[in-house]
């Protein structure tokens, strides 16, 4: 079979499923790269060494051959484009596609009234409803949103991104002694509330908790949060790295006993999560982003808050602090939760087995994790 997976650009976070299809298809599977990454998340070091990567096609560049392999596929992958008329003549042709969507109401679902926006959804998702086009549901809110316009009945199911998996015998050691190791890693900007962070500190500095605080990367609250680590006199406690290199931000995830996650409703999924489960950390995360409740059982593989409480966070993290067999057991319930299902292996795998299932005429859906169905879950 040949399967083709086209988006706006491939990244770190999409890699290890395109080579888990690539180990299966050999030349057989594409990724079609519709336009290069915009200079941000360049700086932040996403972008990928293309040439190392035998399966991409760059559309600007050879846009025969990609338009060749989308409609000749059996089957096709779409995540987001910019242009998704690319797209259009394939998914009428009765063979098998899966979307794959961030949500679409992110903003507020009141928007699902606009005459212009539904016409927009119509054209682009309601009008395949009885085609075998399914939605893959990149965050838990997905379903809920594209209910809303009818769309993809009966056929949405879970998904997401899926980053490296690295086995824990590879990963670094978690000191044992000394302070709890507190991370937070991703963009300083508002709808990731950075500054629950440093707030978190000053009072765990307050109330005699013994930790270190690190943040990872850069954007439009950097100089305020400096600012105010300063002010407060936490520099002894909480350290600022900037932007680092992928491979570097896992190893402080491995070196981390508590990873925060205080992304509201307008992240999209949030990878770092996958990641930080991954390296047996106990995560410590708002409900509202999309992977959350997909990947995370509260008190069981992390710890979730609601409606960005900064209460039930700190809350959240001082129980953390001071019940080291749960902060274990939590990471190490994390870790299982992505070595034995939330993987690229596993999305791969179960890819091309609802392809074949469809091929004989009987499509048999996980009961959990990647492809299973998705819940209908209101924001």
């Amino acid at each position: 079979m040949k399967a083709v997976f086209v988006s706006n650009y491939i990244n770190h976070h999409q890699i290890p499923f395109c080579d888990a299809m690539y180990r299966r298809l050999g030349e057989d599977f594409t990724f079609v790269q519709t336009e290069p990454m915009e200079e941000e998340r360049v700086r932040m070091g996403w972008e990928a060494d293309l040439k190392a990567l035998p399966y991409v096609k760059l559309l600007y560049e050879e846009e025969a051959l990609c338009r060749e392999r989308i409609n000749g596929c059996d089957l096709l992958l779409a995540g987001w484009m910019e242009d998704p008329e690319l797209i259009f003549d394939r998914l009428e042709s009765g063979k098998p596609a899966f979307r794959i969507s961030e949500r679409i109401y992110r903003e507020g679902q009141w928007k699902a009234v606009s005459p212009w926006g539904l016409a927009s959804k119509y054209k682009e998702h309601i009008r395949y409803r009885n085609r075998p086009v399914y939605l893959l549901c990149a965050g838990g809110y997905v379903a809920s949103d594209f209910t809303l316009i009818h769309a993809y009945p009966g056929k949405m199911l879970r998904f997401g991104y899926f980053p490296e998996t690295k086995d824990p015998s590879l990963q670094a050691e978690k000191p044992q002694e000394g302070p709890v190791q507190l991370l937070w890693a991703g963009r300083l900007m508002p709808l990731k509330h950075p500054e629950y962070a440093v707030r978190l500190a000053e009072e765990l500095r307050g109330a005699g908790y013994d930790f270190r605080l690190k943040l990872i990367g850069g954007g439009e609250l950097e100089e305020k949060l400096q600012a105010q680590i300063r002010e407060k006199e936490l520099s002894g406690l909480v350290t600022m790295t900037g932007f680092l290199p992928p491979q570097e931000v896992r190893r402080a995830m491995e070196e981390s006993h508590i990873f925060l996650f205080t992304s509201n409703h307008l992240e999209g999924w949030g990878a770092v999560v996958n990641e930080a489960m991954n390296s047996r950390c106990a995560v410590v995360a708002s409900r509202e982003a999309g992977a959350v409740p997909f990947l995370i059982r509260h008190g069981e593989n992390g710890m979730v808050y609601y409606r960005n409480r900064y209460e039930d966070f700190a809350g959240a993290v001082r129980h953390l602090l001071e019940n080291k067999k749960d902060r274990e057991r939590m990471g190490r319930k994390a870790c299982e939760t992505i070595l034995k299902e939330w993987n690229a292996d596993t999305a791969a795998a179960r890819c091309l087995s609802l392809y074949e299932g469809w091929e004989k005429g009987r499509m048999v859906f996980p009961e959990s994790g990647p492809l299973s169905p998705a819940p209908m879950i209101r924001p």
